[in-house]
């Protein structure tokens, strides 16, 4: 009976959605910065990159775009692309997947990742979210969940778990609408920013800051985010928030620190790496300002297991 269970829910997901998304290949890298440039390379399927830790600067079909820790990238099938580290390491998940019309394509797999999100979506809106580009970058709120997902795939490939194509299925079932809100959540983004009022974008700004704190970010891309000048950004978020941004930044930023330093398996400049700060250097002085005390000192106070 239960041999019958499974394949019956297999089918049921193709039914429903039409369009099925398939992983190949799940790799996992951190490459120096020293190893030489990769060359130009073309996959015939779509490729999922996230970057875990780092920086990384793609050249795509002759374009050049920066990937920092926490966003992912989408590369559409047969666009020749290369990258390179731009940090003294970059921790990458990539992801290789394609998707199958079961009914009419005869089980063959085609490179559709709008129709997907039109199903995702449940309407027609979906495709003013999506461009002809031949790659889509994706961060903001989201990351969270898509690095979430993407980590469970890898370790569910490498698994010999009972039933595990039907869960691998089922986790890139999972990301593709992961995928799919967050696409549409910068899309709606987008039209607030174009429409907004500086009272809204400033609110942007702050959720930008929100998601993004720990990303290396600057008052200043915060306030292009939102198409403000630096300035004039500056002192509509004090006036609106009663802080300054960089002080907000600092403060979201020691807060995460904060946290980190209570497990003491993560060393302190993993710890600094982690919460946004370019090096530890920096932390330890920006540490120090706010809390009073140097993070070793406050991972001394506050981790529970601490031993000198």
């Amino acid at each position: 009976m239960f041999e019958n269970v499974l394949p019956a829910i297999e089918e049921s997901i193709k039914n429903d959605t039409g369009v099925f998304p398939v992983v190949f290949e799940g790799l996992e890298h951190v490459i120096e910065k020293k190893v030489p440039s990769v060359n130009m390379s073309t996959h015939n399927t779509h490729e999922l990159c996230y970057i875990r830790n780092g920086k990384a600067e793609f050249i795509i079909d002759g374009r050049r775009v920066s990937v920092e820790k926490g966003s992912a990238l989408i590369i559409r099938p047969d666009t020749p692309h290369c990258f390179t580290v731009e940090s003294s390491v970059a921790d990458t998940i990539a992801l290789y997947f394609g998707f199958a019309k079961e009914k009419n394509m005869g089980g063959r797999y085609q490179p559709s990742l709008e129709s997907f999100f039109e199903f995702a979506e449940g309407d027609d809106d979906s495709k003013d979210a999506l461009s002809k580009e031949p790659f889509i970058v994706i961060s903001g709120s989201y990351k969270k969940e898509i690095s979430e997902v993407m980590e469970k795939i890898v370790k569910e490939r490498k698994s010999e778990f009972q039933s595990k194509d039907l869960m691998l299925q089922i986790l890139t079932l999972e990301l593709m609408l992961v995928l799919s809100r967050a696409l549409r959540r910068e899309w709606e983004e987008s039209l607030r920013v174009k429409n907004g009022k500086a009272q809204e974008l400033v609110f942007i700004a702050k959720e930008y800051i929100d998601s993004n704190y720990d990303r290396g970010i600057t008052v200043a891309s915060a306030a292009s985010y939102v198409y403000l000048s630096q300035g004039y950004f500056t002192r509509a978020f004090r006036d609106e928030f009663g802080i300054s941004p960089m002080s907000y930044l600092m403060k979201k930023r020691i807060e995460r620190a904060c946290e980190l330093l209570e497990d003491k398996q993560i060393k302190v400049a993993g710890v600094a790496s982690m919460a946004g700060f370019s090096s530890p250097q920096r932390f330890n002085v920006a540490f120090r300002k706010q809390m009073g005390i140097t993070p070793m000192e406050y991972r001394k106070q506050h981790a529970a297991d601490y031993e000198e």
